[in-house]
């Protein structure tokens, strides 16, 4: 959707850990990458736009259609897993865009986020944009409806992630960047058959209940108790959930990053 223009400004990605600095070498351990074994600026020192997604084949086929659109040289099919060595996330570059899963939940997207901000950190990227692609829950809208991410919501409808950090907690504002949100609702009006919305993304932890579901294993509520639970989201101003935006905000928030989330809603709560 955004051109290949960064937002202005020369803004290099931050890591708000003091120790790295006094770390001989950083592994990334589930990237299968490291300071000492690989020279992160030279391979990725020219990234501005980081998408990321749940599933493996999805980021995959992304990648394939960004190489496809930027007209770059090769085989889109032949585009190659950075992360080959290790199983858990795959990362796939085309030009001045990285592709990556992050698998389901807000642990496994939590992984990858320290590591890639990370990654981008020491490669010296400048002017990063990160986006997270993928399927929600719509709450009072059509379907095929794309909802932008204004902020990110726990439970109660409060734009705030809870990390629990050496047995106390720790709350950070998960709020995204308007410009990007906007830039993006401006996008979507010169494309057909996109309805798209700016709203709350509510984030659960889990599938099935935190979802308000009727069909997992466990049920202790009844099909009242969950609409009247999404009437007060979608009064909140909630207006999607899935399980990864909470701590996708804080983390990008907190270190400097542009981003936002970008989920089609495609299935029924």
């Amino acid at each position: 959707l955004l051109s290949l223009e960064p937002i202005s400004g020369r803004a290099r990605v931050q890591v708000k850990n003091p120790y790295l600095d006094t770390m001989e070498e950083d592994i990334l351990y589930h990237f299968s990458l490291g300071t000492k074994t690989h020279n992160l600026p030279e391979m990725f020192g020219d990234i501005k736009f980081v998408c990321v997604g749940g599933s493996s084949n999805r980021m995959k086929a992304f990648a394939q259609f960004i190489h496809q659109e930027l007209e770059m040289p090769g085989n889109p099919e032949e585009v190659s897993d950075i992360c080959e060595a290790t199983d858990r996330y795959c990362m796939y570059k085309v030009g001045p865009v990285l592709s990556m899963s992050h698998g389901m939940g807000v642990p496994s997207i939590s992984i990858m986020l320290h590591e890639l901000i990370k990654l981008l950190h020491h490669a010296q990227c400048r002017d990063v944009v990160l986006f997270r692609l993928g399927t929600s829950g719509g709450v009072g809208l059509a379907p095929g409806t794309v909802v932008v991410t204004d902020k990110a919501v726990d439970y109660s409808f409060l734009a705030q992630f809870e990390q629990v950090v050496l047995g106390k907690v720790v709350t950070r504002s998960t709020e995204l960047d308007e410009e990007v949100a906007n830039e993006l609702l401006q996008c979507s009006s010169e494309l057909q058959n996109f309805p798209t919305v700016i709203g709350n993304t509510l984030c659960t932890h889990d599938f099935y209940e935190g979802q308000g579901r009727l069909d997992g294993a466990l049920c202790s509520f009844s099909h009242e108790d969950k609409l009247e639970y999404l009437r007060k989201a979608y009064e909140a101003g909630v207006r999607n959930i899935e399980m990864e935006s909470s701590v996708f905000a804080a983390m990008c928030r907190i270190c400097g990053l542009k981003g936002t989330l970008i989920n089609p809603w495609s299935f029924f709560l």
